[in-house]
């Protein structure tokens, strides 16, 4: 992978900053090695097609190494990382190259033929040995996957450095080009796999590419909330599309929704309410705030959204504290996004501490600690019409406080889900999400 000049120049201390934590994990917990496997191949069963190949997260934190199966790093003090890559000789399948992008000055790369001769690399490991992967190791008395060093390089990964926010810079522009393709498409009248292709033409990515599945939802379709079905044939008459899709850049990933209404009227003023309140919540974003907050203010924003529509017939303070709100947003505000798309250390504060716990009535939230500066935020406020939340609240005792005439109404469409990402600073925060489309409208 050939970064731009900004990630080849930031790359270096960023190289840094990995192994310093990893150090200083390994010296904490008197490890002398660890081993970050890449993953393997999985054959389907009674079959001779193998899944596609999803990397372990960590096994691209060091470095941008290929995607690669049977490969691993090799990371020990004071030496340079090693990469051991697996590149077979194959004529059923092209197999990965080596890697000629800057960060190869800073890495050990050694190439084998075959994940034997990979293995035979690791024989030479001395002492206490941590090995971060889905598969077992290849000697018993390897650590597997310890929870504390884990814990540990969590609290690390989840603050981003210069050169992983340059990535997410790259994977949000491509992931921006998609959803104007999407919107595009959307217009023209065309089905859910159009538009599904669509995004990946613009966005440059083929399907094992994308950091996550694509959700594209026309009219109710969207009040599933990963909504994974792609009709091929237009329905009788559009109302609305939800797409919920990101690109992916050396790992990194961006994770972007947007909904469209296709007439004006009341649902497409809900769009327009979301999208205003969701731009306040981006703008609340900074270190020192506590994400649970954010979330309640979430609840209460579209609340208040849902009362002025004339939805709810009740103050937006009690539907929060009552469980309605809940029945139309019933997902977090958002998550930490990075190496994964539900990216790690969003409930631990600190590496030895417990969970940071949910709110009362939010099971759902991924995040609940303080925003850090460094952390980079999904920000995704929704808004859904679901039969099955819908008819829990029209049988309890609140269901009077409910303009079900026109829930019926806005039923077609399905929901409304908003989606940036915001990069968590001292004094606020970096929409990475609204620079990639700004920047495409101005190209």
């Amino acid at each position: 992978m050939n970064g731009t000049v900004a990630e080849d120049t930031l790359f270096p201390a960023h190289l840094r900053y990995v192994m310093d934590a990893i150090g200083e994990a390994l010296r904490e917990l008197g490890i002398d090695a660890v081993v970050i496997a890449s993953g393997s191949s999985r054959l389907a069963f009674l079959d001779d097609q193998a899944y596609p190949l999803r990397l372990n997260p960590w096994y691209r934190w060091p470095a941008p190494a290929p995607a690669a199966a049977d490969s691993f790093f090799v990371i020990r003090n004071n030496e340079l990382p090693h990469l051991v890559l697996v590149t077979p000789r194959d004529f059923w399948h092209a197999a990965p190259g080596l890697p000629d992008g800057a960060w190869v000055r800073h890495v050990r790369i050694t190439a084998c033929d075959d994940p034997g001769s990979a293995i035979r690399h690791l024989d030479a490991l001395q002492g206490k040995v941590a090995w971060l992967g889905e598969s077992a190791p290849p000697h018993a008395a390897w650590l597997v996957n310890p929870a504390p060093l884990l814990a540990r390089l969590e609290q690390y990964r989840c603050r981003k450095t210069a050169y992983e926010l340059a990535c997410m810079r790259r994977a949000s522009l491509n992931g921006a080009r998609g959803h104007l393709a999407a919107e595009q498409a959307f217009r023209q009248g065309k089905a859910e796999l159009d538009i599904h292709l669509a995004f990946l033409g613009a966005s440059r990515q083929g399907e094992a590419g994308l950091p996550y599945d694509s959700i594209v939802a026309l009219n109710e379709h969207a009040a599933t909330l990963h909504y994974q079905l792609r009709d091929t044939v237009p329905p009788a008459q559009l109302h609305s599309l939800l797409v919920d899709a990101g690109a992916a850049h050396a790992g990194y990933a961006s994770d972007i929704t947007r909904t469209w209404a296709a007439a004006p009227g009341g649902f497409s003023g809900l769009v327009d309410g979301m999208e205003q309140l969701q731009q306040r919540l981006c703008a609340s974003v900074k270190a020192g705030v506590d994400w649970r907050d954010l979330h309640l203010q979430a609840h209460h924003d579209i609340a208040a959204l849902l009362r002025d529509a004339g939805v709810l017939r009740m103050e937006a303070a009690a539907a929060v504290d009552s469980g309605v709100s809940a029945a139309f947003m019933p997902h977090g505000l958002g998550h930490l996004l990075g190496l994964q798309v539900h990216d790690v250390g969003g409930l631990h504060a600190a590496a030895e501490s417990a969970a940071v716990p949910r709110p009362e009535g939010h099971p759902a939230l991924r995040l609940t600690r303080k925003l850090e500066a460094g952390m980079v935020v999904t920000v995704e406020p929704g808004l859904y019409f679901i039969d099955s939340l819908l008819e829990q609240l029209q049988g309890g005792p609140y269901s009077a406080k409910v303009d079900w005439s026109l829930v019926r109404k806005l039923r077609c469409c399905g929901g409304i889900r908003i989606e940036d990402n915001v990069a968590v600073t001292a004094g606020g925060g970096e929409n990475l999400t609204r620079a990639a489309f700004a920047a495409l409208s101005d190209a």
